[in-house]
């Protein structure tokens, strides 16, 4: 679901303000009056995402505008294709341009590799999951791309469920401390995530009430009897797995039977997905 304009409208105010500054020197020197078009063309293919941002950009340098996405958000587009027409006040369309093209190749860039890992475990019960390695400003967009990429979204933030992590581990002494001191200063609905990296943590989340394991960094071997011995135990557990998640093993790491995979990958190693706008 894209983002509330309520969320939205203050960054994209600010992106605005950080492009334009005093002024547009260029458009505003020109003393343009008329109203113009264009379009949008894809210069490669890809995942097509982030369409009603770029919309919204434009809206609020000058309402009068219209952009007409061509294509749908997930949609996959070809080199040449033209997603989206254009209408409005030229000084607009001049300066809106680089932040809305900016955003959307970025969030369709996270887009298009998503469908890539997505695809490989499509038919497979395991779903792909984001983290929090995103860029600072752009975390409600970055997430928003990954689902439509096909992926699902982790925690939002710190404040959204509990993720002991091997620092904290270290931290609280041991997983039964974490767990333990945790357990009884959350809200009911929040979960209790734990990081594992050996089977000796796998076993020491399990008897402590962990509401999910991941399985970090570990071999498919390790993995599988992991896997099999929390399934075993208790067959309510969702059981995640990490680490050096790859287009290569993907497959092979879900079909180990884990409910989730998570990687920073889509997000943090996604190129941009080259677009232009071009003036009739």
């Amino acid at each position: 679901m894209i983002p509330s304009l309520l969320s939205i409208d203050p960054l994209l105010t600010a992106w605005l303000q950080e492009d334009i500054g005093r002024g547009d020197r260029t458009t505003d020197g020109l003393g343009l009056k008329g109203m113009g078009s264009g379009q949008w063309v894809a210069k490669v293919s890809g995942v097509m995402a982030a369409l009603p941002i770029a919309k919204r950009v434009f809206q609020l340098l000058n309402p009068d505008v219209e952009f007409r996405a061509k294509v749908e958000d997930g949609e996959r587009i070809k080199n040449g294709q033209v997603i989206a027409e254009l209408n409005g006040p030229l000084n607009a369309l001049l300066t809106g341009e680089r932040v809305a093209l900016n955003l959307v190749m970025r969030l369709s860039g996270i887009a298009t590799m998503t469908r890539q890992y997505t695809e490989i475990i499509a038919d497979l019960p395991t779903q792909l999951v984001d983290t929090r390695k995103t860029t600072p400003g752009l975390r409600i967009l970055e997430k928003y791309a990954t689902q439509v990429g096909g992926g699902q979204n982790h925690r939002m933030g710190l404040d959204d469920g509990v993720m002991i992590k091997d620092n904290h581990i270290k931290a609280a002494g041991s997983i039964q401390v974490a767990i333990e001191s945790i357990r009884q200063t959350i809200p009911y609905p929040l979960t209790i995530e734990v990081e594992t990296t050996t089977f000796t943590e796998v076993k020491e989340a399990l008897k402590y009430g962990a509401d999910i394991i991941m399985l970090d960094n570990m071999n498919i071997e390790l993995m599988k009897e992991a896997v099999s011995y929390i399934r075993e135990e208790n067959q309510q557990i969702k059981i995640e797995a990490s680490g050096n998640i790859t287009l290569e093993n993907i497959r092979q790491v879900a079909l180990t039977g884990v409910d989730y995979i998570s990687s920073s990958a889509p997000i943090t190693r996604s190129t941009w997905l080259d677009l232009s706008m071009r003036l009739d």
